[in-house]
Protein backbone atom coordinates (compact mmCIF):
# COMPACT_ATOMS: atom_id res chain seq x y z
CA UNK A 1 0.00 0.00 0.00
CA UNK A 2 1.37 3.76 -0.91
CA UNK A 3 2.69 4.91 2.25
CA UNK A 4 2.24 8.53 1.45
CA UNK A 5 0.81 9.94 -1.63
CA UNK A 6 2.05 13.78 -2.22
CA UNK A 7 -0.25 16.02 -4.49
CA UNK A 8 1.60 18.74 -6.29
CA UNK A 9 -0.66 21.09 -8.08
CA UNK A 10 0.90 22.70 -11.04
CA UNK A 11 2.42 26.09 -11.04
CA UNK A 12 0.66 29.39 -12.20
CA UNK A 13 -0.85 29.79 -15.88
CA UNK A 14 -2.53 32.70 -17.42
CA UNK A 15 -5.62 31.61 -16.67
CA UNK A 16 -5.54 30.44 -13.33
CA UNK A 17 -3.83 33.88 -12.48
CA UNK A 18 -7.17 35.43 -13.96
CA UNK A 19 -9.34 33.25 -11.94
CA UNK A 20 -10.43 31.43 -15.48
CA UNK A 21 -11.61 28.12 -15.26
CA UNK A 22 -9.33 25.65 -17.13
CA UNK A 23 -9.54 22.01 -17.87
CA UNK A 24 -9.04 21.25 -21.84
CA UNK A 25 -7.06 24.29 -22.88
CA UNK A 26 -3.64 23.29 -22.69
CA UNK A 27 -2.22 26.37 -21.36
CA UNK A 28 1.95 27.16 -20.27
CA UNK A 29 3.26 28.02 -17.25
CA UNK A 30 3.53 32.15 -16.63
CA UNK A 31 7.39 33.24 -15.91
CA UNK A 32 5.78 32.85 -12.12
CA UNK A 33 4.57 29.85 -12.21
CA UNK A 34 8.00 28.42 -13.63
CA UNK A 35 9.80 29.77 -10.62
CA UNK A 36 7.21 28.50 -8.18
CA UNK A 37 7.65 24.80 -10.08
CA UNK A 38 11.18 24.92 -9.62
CA UNK A 39 10.82 25.68 -5.68
CA UNK A 40 9.02 22.53 -5.30
CA UNK A 41 12.55 20.99 -5.93
CA UNK A 42 13.58 22.52 -2.59
CA UNK A 43 11.01 21.56 -1.23
CA UNK A 44 10.46 17.95 -2.56
CA UNK A 45 14.51 17.47 -1.96
CA UNK A 46 14.92 13.95 -0.49
CA UNK A 47 12.36 12.40 -0.97
CA UNK A 48 12.18 8.91 -2.91
CA UNK A 49 9.36 8.39 -4.46
CA UNK A 50 8.82 5.37 -5.77
CA UNK A 51 6.12 6.35 -8.63
CA UNK A 52 5.67 10.03 -9.76
CA UNK A 53 2.38 10.61 -12.19
CA UNK A 54 1.69 13.51 -13.97
CA UNK A 55 -1.73 14.79 -16.14
CA UNK A 56 -1.16 14.86 -19.67
CA UNK A 57 -1.50 18.54 -19.50
CA UNK A 58 1.66 21.13 -20.17
CA UNK A 59 1.09 22.62 -16.92
CA UNK A 60 1.52 19.63 -14.84
CA UNK A 61 3.53 18.01 -16.50
CA UNK A 62 6.11 21.30 -16.88
CA UNK A 63 5.53 21.42 -12.80
CA UNK A 64 6.70 17.95 -13.15
CA UNK A 65 10.35 18.59 -14.74
CA UNK A 66 10.65 22.07 -12.96
CA UNK A 67 10.60 19.92 -9.50
CA UNK A 68 13.32 17.42 -11.08
CA UNK A 69 11.18 14.37 -11.79
CA UNK A 70 10.23 14.89 -15.52
CA UNK A 71 12.92 12.34 -16.32
CA UNK A 72 10.79 9.25 -14.05
CA UNK A 73 7.19 10.88 -14.71
CA UNK A 74 5.02 8.87 -16.05
CA UNK A 75 1.83 10.16 -17.35
CA UNK A 76 -1.67 9.46 -15.55
CA UNK A 77 -4.62 10.72 -17.99
CA UNK A 78 -7.33 10.48 -15.11
CA UNK A 79 -4.85 12.68 -13.50
CA UNK A 80 -6.42 15.42 -15.39
CA UNK A 81 -8.12 18.99 -14.74
CA UNK A 82 -12.39 18.29 -13.72
CA UNK A 83 -13.63 19.21 -17.44
CA UNK A 84 -15.50 22.23 -17.11
CA UNK A 85 -17.50 22.20 -20.45
CA UNK A 86 -19.29 25.30 -20.99
CA UNK A 87 -17.53 26.98 -18.35
CA UNK A 88 -13.72 26.14 -19.95
CA UNK A 89 -12.28 29.75 -19.71
CA UNK A 90 -14.90 31.74 -18.08
CA UNK A 91 -14.45 32.71 -14.20
CA UNK A 92 -16.81 31.82 -11.36
CA UNK A 93 -18.04 35.42 -11.34
CA UNK A 94 -19.27 35.33 -14.50
CA UNK A 95 -20.82 31.77 -14.05
CA UNK A 96 -22.54 33.23 -11.58
CA UNK A 97 -24.07 35.75 -13.60
CA UNK A 98 -26.42 33.29 -15.57
CA UNK A 99 -26.20 30.89 -12.38
CA UNK A 100 -26.00 32.77 -9.30
CA UNK A 101 -24.62 29.92 -6.64
CA UNK A 102 -23.01 27.62 -8.64
CA UNK A 103 -20.32 25.48 -7.90
CA UNK A 104 -18.26 23.05 -9.72
CA UNK A 105 -18.80 20.46 -6.73
CA UNK A 106 -22.14 20.85 -6.30
CA UNK A 107 -23.18 21.01 -9.93
CA UNK A 108 -20.74 20.13 -11.98
CA UNK A 109 -20.50 21.75 -15.77
CA UNK A 110 -22.52 21.77 -18.29
CA UNK A 111 -21.26 19.80 -21.57
CA UNK A 112 -18.44 18.91 -18.99
CA UNK A 113 -18.00 16.30 -16.17
CA UNK A 114 -20.73 16.00 -13.06
CA UNK A 115 -19.48 15.45 -9.72
CA UNK A 116 -20.33 11.85 -9.91
CA UNK A 117 -17.99 11.56 -12.95
CA UNK A 118 -15.56 13.32 -11.27
CA UNK A 119 -16.41 10.76 -8.43
CA UNK A 120 -15.54 7.95 -10.32
CA UNK A 121 -12.46 9.11 -11.88
CA UNK A 122 -11.05 10.16 -8.55
CA UNK A 123 -12.04 6.21 -7.13
CA UNK A 124 -10.25 5.00 -9.92
CA UNK A 125 -7.02 6.74 -9.46
CA UNK A 126 -7.09 6.29 -5.65
CA UNK A 127 -7.51 2.33 -7.16
CA UNK A 128 -4.62 2.28 -8.79
CA UNK A 129 -2.37 4.17 -6.09
CA UNK A 130 -3.20 1.78 -3.11
CA UNK A 131 -1.44 -1.42 -4.55
CA UNK A 132 1.71 0.97 -4.61
CA UNK A 133 4.69 0.74 -2.48
CA UNK A 134 6.26 3.43 -1.19
CA UNK A 135 5.47 7.15 -1.42
CA UNK A 136 3.76 8.27 -4.41
CA UNK A 137 3.97 11.38 -6.39
CA UNK A 138 1.08 13.76 -8.54
CA UNK A 139 1.19 16.59 -10.29
CA UNK A 140 -2.04 17.52 -11.25
CA UNK A 141 -4.80 20.16 -10.65
CA UNK A 142 -6.53 22.05 -8.14
CA UNK A 143 -10.21 21.10 -8.55
CA UNK A 144 -9.50 17.07 -9.33
CA UNK A 145 -7.07 17.16 -6.12
CA UNK A 146 -9.26 18.63 -4.06
CA UNK A 147 -11.78 16.04 -4.82
CA UNK A 148 -8.89 13.34 -5.14
CA UNK A 149 -8.47 14.63 -1.24
CA UNK A 150 -12.15 13.82 -0.01
CA UNK A 151 -11.81 10.91 -1.79
CA UNK A 152 -9.11 9.23 0.04
CA UNK A 153 -10.26 9.98 3.20
CA UNK A 154 -13.96 8.58 2.04
CA UNK A 155 -15.71 12.07 2.23
CA UNK A 156 -18.41 12.79 -1.09
CA UNK A 157 -16.53 14.92 -3.82
CA UNK A 158 -19.05 17.75 -2.60
CA UNK A 159 -16.48 18.22 0.52
CA UNK A 160 -14.15 19.23 -2.05
CA UNK A 161 -15.19 23.03 -1.82
CA UNK A 162 -13.95 23.12 1.80
CA UNK A 163 -10.26 22.40 0.69
CA UNK A 164 -8.30 25.02 -1.36
CA UNK A 165 -5.55 24.76 -3.64
CA UNK A 166 -2.88 27.45 -4.52
CA UNK A 167 -0.79 26.98 -6.97
CA UNK A 168 2.62 25.27 -6.92
CA UNK A 169 1.52 24.05 -3.30
CA UNK A 170 2.15 20.78 -1.71
CA UNK A 171 -0.63 18.19 0.15
CA UNK A 172 0.11 15.09 1.84
CA UNK A 173 -2.16 11.76 2.08
CA UNK A 174 -1.34 8.79 4.15
CA UNK A 175 -2.97 7.12 6.93
CA UNK A 176 -3.54 7.60 10.83
CA UNK A 177 -0.15 6.71 11.73
CA UNK A 178 2.65 4.74 10.50
CA UNK A 179 1.73 1.37 9.34
CA UNK A 180 -1.79 2.55 9.74
CA UNK A 181 -5.01 1.52 7.69
CA UNK A 182 -7.02 4.57 7.96
CA UNK A 183 -6.91 6.91 5.71
CA UNK A 184 -6.11 10.51 6.47
CA UNK A 185 -4.50 14.08 5.15
CA UNK A 186 -1.36 14.42 6.66
CA UNK A 187 -0.66 17.61 5.21
CA UNK A 188 -2.67 20.36 3.08
CA UNK A 189 -1.64 22.90 1.19
CA UNK A 190 1.74 23.72 1.47
CA UNK A 191 2.83 26.21 -0.57
CA UNK A 192 6.48 25.63 -1.82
Amino acid sequence: MATRIFLLRHGETPWSLSGQHTSRTDLPLTANGERRASQLRDVLQGIQFAHVLTSPLQRARRTCELAGFGTVARVEPDLHEWDYGDYEGRTTAEIRIQNPGWTVFQEGCPNGESVEQVAQRADRVLAGLRPMEGTVALFSHAHFLRALAVRWIGLPVQQGLNFALDTGSVSILGHDHPGGTIPAILLYRLIG
